[in-house]
């Protein structure tokens, strides 16, 4: 009798937190497949008694940021969005118009907002995760937030100049 592995039972948030991430299917099997196979390679890493699903975003995280380095430019995303619209087009038209928006984020505020509000994580897990602290979290969080619904609202991004007269 085999016991499946304790990663295993993460991997749905895995792949859906790398396809909002990314916003690209393949990439975002690619995403998932790399953090599988470092997570299992250092699992050895890996605290006992500690939060393994904040482990696994972590690793993530860590791959997807040296990944977005490595390739010098932010990578295209898809304009097409896989977003049913049939029987009930206007709640697609609204998870059409949230995805695209949540795609004109800053990277830093998106990685935020997808945990707390996607993951369900707490502040202290998002903290530990992107290894930031506890108040970059929360600020990340309210402008995010904040740049999401005016970007919802169709409202521009507010600029973050003052005048200086």
């Amino acid at each position: 009798m085999t016991t499946e592995h304790p990663i295993m039972a993460h991997v749905p948030h895995l792949r859906r937190y790398a396809r909002a991430l990314t916003r690209h299917e393949v990439e975002a099997d690619d995403l998932v497949q790399d953090t599988l196979e470092r997570a299992l390679r250092k699992f050895s890493l890996w605290k006992q008694g500690t939060n393994l699903r904040a482990w696994l975003f972590s690793v993530m995280h860590n791959l997807y940021v040296n990944q977005a380095r490595s390739k010098q430019d932010v990578t295209p995303l898809d304009d097409d969005m896989d977003v049913p619209v049939g029987g009930r087009q206007e709640e697609g038209l609204r998870i059409r118009d949230l995805s695209a928006s949540l795609l004109e984020l800053p990277i830093e505020q998106r990685e935020v907002l997808l945990l707390v509000g996607l993951e369900n994580f707490s502040y202290e897990e998002v903290s530990r995760t992107l290894e930031i602290p506890l108040g970059t979290v929360m600020s990340r969080l309210s402008r995010g937030r904040e740049r999401l619904r005016r970007l919802l609202d169709g409202c521009p991004a507010k600029p973050n100049l003052t005048v200086v007269i």
